[in-house]
């Protein structure tokens, strides 16, 4: 098969511990590429995390209180039993895919959306239920956005693409890392500290910025030519342009982040 530009070929990879380990070629879909069963679990799993100075600060009772409520929605897993996690998947659906009926939660219909088999469920263990809440919220709040990134609409793509709705999932853990949020009660890193001001203005600016951080991702990856082995590479530069643009002393809301008019783009 003919590679497209900026592809190489998916035989290995390296972990965190940077040794290299075998991964099976690809399974090429009618709209993407979807990896095999591991590709969820290697993806992001290094932290990356830099050595900071402990710093003691005060939140304010509205931080605290939106910090909390965050912070409890991180550690509802997904439940494939609960009613309300199946229609929030529904929704999902719906919105991807307003004129497609879906058979059933469980059905190869879920492989075009870029979930990795026909029962999305299996893809939320490394995230949780927040991971499905910041799908959706982009495709409520930023459809256009949302629908170019699902469909692959812009630019010069790999033949083998990153599955979307995996790739999602992999977005959510991340800026829980990055952020800092599984640090009870607060923060300790920079970034973190900084989003919890973010935080104070919009009780969405998660949300918000993992729409950011998805459209980002989806720019680096046309403007590095990546194709589906370097996609932690990819969300690597997508974390650390964030960083910068969080560490900017004139960044008061969501809003003000640069990267914020991909959304419109």
């Amino acid at each position: 098969m003919k590679r497209g530009k900026g592809e190489k070929k998916a035989t290995k990879s390296r972990d965190g511990s940077g040794q290299v380990v075998p991964l099976t070629e690809p399974v090429v879909t009618a709209t993407g590429m979807v990896g095999t069963r591991s590709w969820i679990g290697g993806l992001f799993t290094r932290s990356n995390r830099r050595q900071e100075k402990s710093v003691e600060y005060t939140l304010s009772p509205l931080q605290e209180e939106r910090l909390q409520r965050l912070q409890d929605r991180m550690v509802v897993p997904f439940d494939e039993t609960r009613p309300d996690h199946q229609e929030s998947l529904k929704a999902l659906w719906n919105v991807a895919f307003p004129n497609v009926n879906l058979t059933g939660l469980v059905t190869e219909q879920w492989k075009e959306m870029g979930w990795q088999g026909p029962n999305p469920s299996t893809d939320f263990r490394g995230c949780g239920f927040i991971a499905l809440e910041n799908l959706l919220f982009s495709a409520r709040t930023y459809p256009v956005c949302f629908r170019r990134l699902l469909l692959k609409q812009r630019g010069d793509r790999a033949k083998w693409e990153y599955p979307f709705a995996v790739a999602g999932i992999n977005i959510s853990f991340m800026l829980i890392q990055m952020l800092d949020l599984q640090n009870n009660p607060k923060p300790k890193c920079l970034p973190g500290m900084n989003f919890l001001k973010l935080l104070e203005e919009d009780e969405n600016a998660f949300d918000v910025l993992y729409c950011i951080a998805f459209a980002m991702m989806d720019a680096q990856w046309l403007a590095m030519h990546a194709s589906y082995m370097e996609f932690n590479e990819v969300l690597q530069a997508t974390r650390n342009q964030l960083e910068r643009e969080l560490s900017l002393d004139d960044i008061h809301r969501i809003q003000d982040l640069p990267a914020y008019n991909l959304l419109f783009q």
